[in-house]
């Protein structure tokens, strides 16, 4: 899941604690690094708030890293016929370029970035600020935190973002995805939250100043409680996590939870479990996933659903924050699975933003910023794509590479000033 000068950890020893072996410069957390003049209500969840989800999961050879090819390779390959990501990324502003065994129609080689790399953050949080996003969730795979080779690589992903955070006045919340998790692997959650709190200060405004907070209080997310595909950890665990991270020893955390698009009905992707609904009152934001769950010709029938639960948390002192996003395919991933949601030039993404809002909804989960493994990212896309066994979706002609940043901050600024978004996407005149 992908910040600035100031600095976070209180040694370069906590970075070495931390497994971050590669990073040259140390977070301090002492008041002088603090932003001189923090506007704390930036980073609240508060009315007007639109915040994507940020992976940070893509490697190359030659980053540091050492994971190769990661989140881009199929098997051990990363070439023509093999690999996973559908959409390749607009590179014209990365610092450090890598290049692959992909080319474009002219021959020439085509280079992609890598997440592991700060300047590579930085320029996606340098994104955030010149388009109006306000943040990201930081994702935290547990699949891959409770593995050294994984938690230094996110360690060193977390460590960029929370400087350039800090550099473009953006804000950051960690997101644990329990996606592959098992009972036994929660305290892994609880271990990883503890280094983190400690070692970035983010549940102290006097030691960091940009986190996210709800309410008073840091807000941590968990996403994937009540989905009803066989996982390997249960309601009772998510109880165990929900009740340390609102304890005093968890820093006395405000907690989303991830859930399915029908965690109210319990029906379709949700479990039936009467605990369900206990288990989401426990929390205090509540983050329903709709990826994948309609196309834009089935938008209208699914948009009331969004009215229903924005009353049902309103009744039960929630807060509500959907998803939109602004399409999706896995030719590369799953070539015969042949599942695709056309972006239709930004009209399904817009569609969607305005819709939410319509049916009272205040604040946005942008889904994803720089996931083009399975075709959802917002950040600047390539309109000229490589050529040859594997197939990539270009950007649509008729709009520009930035074109779904430009729409998410439009839609942000309009959500701040009370503005209802109109119906039909607004137009972005291309420079």
């Amino acid at each position: 899941m992908k910040i600035k000068t100031s600095h976070l950890l209180s040694a370069i020893s906590l970075l070495i604690a931390l497994g971050i072996t590669s990073c040259s410069t140390g977070n301090k957390n002492t008041n002088e690094n603090v932003s001189k003049t923090p506007s704390f209500e930036k980073h609240t969840m508060s009315p007007g708030l639109i915040m994507a989800g940020y992976q940070g999961w893509f490697n190359t050879p030659g980053d540091g890293a050492e994971r190769g090819w990661y989140h881009l390779k199929k098997g051990r390959r990363f070439e023509p016929g093999a690999c996973t990501i559908d959409m390749w990324p607009d590179m014209t502003e990365y610092e450090k370029q890598y290049e692959t065994a992909f080319n474009y129609s002219d021959g020439s080689a085509a280079t992609i970035f890598s997440s592991h790399d700060e300047s590579t953050v930085n320029l996606h949080f340098k994104w955030m600020k010149d388009y109006g996003i306000d943040g990201v969730f930081m994702q935290r795979f547990v699949g891959e935190v409770k593995r050294e080779s994984g938690r230094n690589h996110f360690n060193k992903v977390l460590t960029s973002a929370s400087k350039a955070a800090l550099e473009y006045d953006r804000t950051i919340a960690v997101m644990y995805d329990m996606s592959g998790m098992s009972s036994e692997d929660v305290n892994v959650i609880i271990e990883d939250w503890k280094k983190l709190k400690d070692n970035y200060g983010f549940t102290k405004r006097s030691t960091y100043s940009n986190y996210l907070f709800n309410e008073g209080k840091p807000l941590v997310a968990i996403w994937g409680v009540g989905f009803n595909d066989n996982r390997k950890y249960n309601l009772d665990d998510i109880e165990k996590i929900i009740r340390f991270l609102k304890s005093e020893e968890g820093g006395s955390c405000s907690v989303l939870l991830g859930v399915p698009t029908y965690w109210r009905e319990q029906g379709n992707d949700c479990i039936k479990d009467e605990k369900m609904h206990e288990i989401i009152q426990m929390a205090d934001v509540v983050h329903p996933w709709f990826v994948g769950r309609f196309n834009e010709n089935r938008y209208a029938n699914f948009k009331p659903l969004i009215g229903k639960d924005k009353a049902w948390c309103d009744e039960h002192n929630l807060k509500y924050m959907p998803v939109v996003f602004p399409g999706f395919s896995w030719y590369n991933m799953y070539p015969d699975a042949k599942s695709s949601i056309d972006r239709n030039s930004g009209s399904f993404f817009w569609k969607q933003l305005s819709g939410a809002t319509s049916e009272g909804a205040e604040m946005i989960y942008l889904a994803m910023f720089d996931e083009i493994d399975e075709a959802t990212a917002i950040f600047k896309l390539a309109k000229r794509v490589p050529v040859g066994e594997s197939k990539f979706v270009p950007v649509d002609e008729d709009i520009p590479s930035d074109h779904y940043l430009w729409l998410s901050g439009q839609a942000g600024q309009m959500m701040k000033n009370k503005q209802a978004l109109p119906i039909e996407k607004p137009v972005q005149n291309e420079n």
